[in-house]
Parts: structure tokens; sequence; C-alpha cells
């Protein structure tokens, strides 16, 4: 199907542009050659791993498809051989991102709903697979993920399934899946343009002496 045909491009798209995002933040803290394959690959394939694991799909889709884990590699070396002049356009990334994340997430609410899940379960396979490996990416960088302090991503994501589920059953699934891409796409872009964020809790200063 049409549809289908232009996720798997989009697939495609997000895993180098994923990739890409995690061998950089290889190199801003300094790894060798194997960090920034480590970080590029997971950040690109870890949160549909960690999807197909909770939905019982064994071996992963994400370790079974060598393509897939080629383009995470090849994207994860490139970035390392022309990292100087790669890192200078490091927010060109962020709109191949955004398409990524809106093809993830279709592809996890597709998938979650294929095994039976509710619209919560749906929403969730959503986010993790758009935003499982971003998560992965911070941690192994010893760092707070992004996702739970900053930026609407992995909210757009599970936005996106619930986008999905409605359209799934309104138009078919070849609407749903494009519906959730565009409307995925369209949150991530306009929370950039906006600086939008989840409210966080005003912590009042410590008074002098206390």
């Amino acid at each position: 199907m049409l549809a289908d045909l232009i996720v798997d491009a989009l697939n495609y798209v997000g895993i180098i542009a994923f990739a890409v995002s995690g061998a950089l933040k290889a190199g801003e803290k300094d790894l060798d050659l194997l960090g920034f394959l480590v970080l590029g690959y997971s950040t690109a394939l870890a949160g549909g791993i960690i999807r197909d694991l909770i939905l019982g799909i064994v071996p992963p889709t994400n370790i079974t498809s060598l393509p897939y884990q080629l383009a995470a590699i090849g994207a994860s070396a490139f970035t390392f051989a022309l990292y100087d002049k790669v890192s200078k356009y490091r927010d060109v990334v962020l709109y191949p991102d955004a398409l990524g994340l809106g093809a993830f997430a279709a592809i996890g609410a597709d998938i979650a709903l294929k095994r039976g899940l509710n619209p919560l379960g749906v929403a969730a396979m959503a986010a993790i697979t758009a935003a499982g490996g971003g998560v992965v990416r911070d941690v192994l960088a010893a760092e707070i993920p992004l996702v739970l302090r900053k930026e609407i991503y992995a909210t757009a994501a599970a936005i996106g399934g619930l986008v999905y589920l409605s359209l799934y059953y309104i138009e078919g699934r070849e609407v749903a899946l494009l519906g959730t891409i565009i409307s995925v796409v369209a949150l991530r872009l306009l929370s950039l343009r906006y600086g939008w964020e989840l409210p966080r809790l005003k912590r009042r200063a410590a008074s002098p002496g206390a």
C-alpha cells in the first residue's frame, strides 16, 4: 500500500536522523568511534526494540532487519568522520527528526493496535517507539533524559497514537498512518517554533541563611 511505502521511507529518514542525533551526543561527550556507533545505533533502534520486547515480538524487528541496522551504523560512522561539519548544522537534523518521530509513532500505534492493546496501550507504544531511543541515548550519556525535562517530544508521539486510533476506526489504516505522521510532525515543529513545554513545578529559592 502507498501508506506503507511512505511510512517505510520515513522510517529510514527517522533512523538516519536519530542515529545522527545519538552520534552528535557522543561527540559532545568526547567518545571514541565505538561510542559514536553505540549511541547512534541505540538512539535509532532502541525504541522499536523496547516496544517489540514489551509486546512479545522476539527477536525484535530492529535486530533482525539488517538494512535498519546498517542505516543506523552508517549514519553514525558518517557523523564520526565529518563531526566538525555535521555539528555545525545540528539544527537541520530537527526536521527529518520530526518526520521520523511521526513515522515511528505511527508504526508503534499500528503494531500496538494489531496486538489488541487498549487506547492507553496504543499511545504508550507510540511514545516508546518514537522516544525510547532518545531516552536510552541520554542514559548512556549519563544525563537525565531530555524527554522527561524539556520539549514536547514523547508527548507528541503519544498524542499521535490516539490520533491513529481515532482515524483507524473512521477512515481506515492508510488515513490513520498518514494522519498520525502529519499530526505528530506538526505538533513537534510548532512546539519548537513557539517553545512549548509541559508544566513544571515552580520551586521557591532558598532564603539566605536557611
